[in-house]
């Protein structure tokens, strides 16, 4: 039985991860496949002969706005199709969707909007948690094992935010986010990092403010979802904060096939 790992990783601009060492980084962990958010460029933008000289088929969907979010596929393995965007010209205008189906799985990466800019911001989040819900739904009728990975912008739960009582109002940790976030799992999803490890202090975004990393002061909102009927096939999935090129850090996920 061979296995694929999996990393997920809202690098905060792909082009200054790349002159913090993120080519390096990548090359030893050597994933099969890598999901990225938050990549602030096109492919045209980037020195995308290093990923290919490391094996990497490389599959974009940036935003229309310039520098601005913007998701990526890496695989090293062919996939059958990539599915770039949702087909909802609204919703891809920002560039937040990329799906690759492979003979075992499919895999997508997603950028789910922040609403920490203000009320305008949050109530768009809101809507679009709700199309995505709904449109997951579409895609699970189609493609029934299913891994997304990426930056959700919701901490899950008290225990995936280092301060719970004093941000519960704070976007990101709203009731209403929270609520989607169980929903959604409910939906037949599995958080692959609380299947393995539920002890509290594992985060995967920390503020630039007031030196928030070194102390650990953080939040887990980046994830590797896994469909129910993968649970046999779930062999490990651990954070990875020691990786430093963002403010976030990747998640690793390895599923038998």
């Amino acid at each position: 039985m061979s296995a694929t790992r999996i990393v997920t990783y809202n690098v905060n601009g792909l082009r200054a991860a790349c002159t913090k060492g993120w080519i390096d980084w990548l090359r030893s962990v050597d994933p099969d496949i890598v999901l990225l958010q938050e990549t602030k460029a096109e492919s045209s933008q980037v020195d995308t002969g290093a990923f290919e000289e490391l094996g990497y088929r490389h599959y974009w969907h940036s935003a229309e706005k310039k520098g601005y979010s913007g998701v990526a596929l890496f695989s090293k393995r062919e996939p059958k199709q990539v599915v770039i965007g949702s087909g909802n010209p609204e919703i891809d205008r920002e560039g937040r969707i990329i799906r690759a189906d492979f003979d075992h799985f499919s895999v997508m990466s997603v950028y789910v909007p922040s609403g920490s800019s203000g009320d305008l911001r949050q109530s768009y989040k809101m809507e679009w948690l709700e199309w995505f819900r709904n449109y997951i739904a579409e895609v699970k009728g189609e493609k029934q094992k299913l891994i997304i990975g990426g930056d959700v912008n919701i901490c899950h739960r008290a225990i995936d935010i280092h301060n719970p009582v004093s941000n519960a109002k704070s976007s990101g940790f709203l009731p209403e986010e929270r609520e989607w976030m169980e929903s959604f799992l409910s939906d037949g999803f599995i958080d692959t990092f609380r299947h393995f490890n539920a002890d509290p202090h594992h985060y995967t975004w920390w503020s630039y403010r007031s030196g928030a990393r070194g102390k650990n002061l953080g939040w887990r909102i980046d994830y590797l979802l896994a469909t129910e009927n993968l649970r046999e096939n779930l062999k490990r999935a651990v954070l990875l904060p020691e990786a430093n090129h963002s403010d976030h850090c990747p998640v690793l996920l390895e599923v038998s096939h």
